[in-house]
């Protein structure tokens, strides 16, 4: 029914012998029946079968589209060359310029920077050296006069334990001298 090939009408068959005219059913070839049949199958392919049609309204689209798009495509990279070669020849000495002069400044401030740091490091250091030097020299005097304060109780003690010594003599004395005083009483 469709396509472009030859169309054999519902029921009919060709005639032996590849003659013109071929017979089905409803009667010859070329009768009434046939020939409504025949514009029934045009009918339905011009209705129903939008192949063709749409085929043609594809490709006019797909032709469209590239024409636009080449276009389209043709005027972004024209735009693209332009921008690049206004960079180069613009844009990119004037970076260029102003970098090396900012960059210049830039080192120029960085090293006052780390000389400044330098000198703050150097500072530091040294007055970390005297405070060490000052807890040396202090830890020295505490351990002299801690060593100065152990001498001088060792020597209060050797003199406290001589005086108990000596009072311990005395009472030992008192007591001996009690006992003897005693004993004269006791033997009474």
């Amino acid at each position: 029914m469709s396509g472009g090939g030859t169309e054999t009408p519902v029921g009919c068959e060709p005639a032996p012998g590849g003659g013109a005219k071929k017979k089905d059913s409803l009667g010859f070839a070329g009768s009434p029946a046939h020939l409504i049949i025949k514009d029934l199958g045009e009918i339905h392919s011009r209705l129903l079968d939008h192949r063709p049609v749409i085929q043609g309204e594809t490709r006019y689209f797909v032709k469209e589209f590239e024409e636009k798009r080449g276009l389209r495509e043709m005027r972004v990279l024209e735009n693209l060359k332009h921008m690049i070669q206004e960079t180069n020849e613009h844009t990119l000495p004037t970076c260029r310029a102003t970098m090396q002069d900012n960059l210049n400044q830039v080192l120029q401030r960085l090293q006052a920077a780390t000389d400044s740091v330098c000198r703050l490091q150097q500072r530091e250091q040294e007055r970390k050296k005297i405070h060490n030097d000052l807890l040396i020299a202090r830890e020295k005097q505490q351990v002299t006069q801690w060593e100065d304060f152990m001498r001088e109780q060792h020597g209060k003690q050797a003199e406290v334990d001589g005086e108990h010594g000596k009072a311990l003599e005395k009472l030992r004395e008192q007591y001996a001298e009690m006992e003897k005083g005693l004993a004269r009483f006791s033997t009474f």
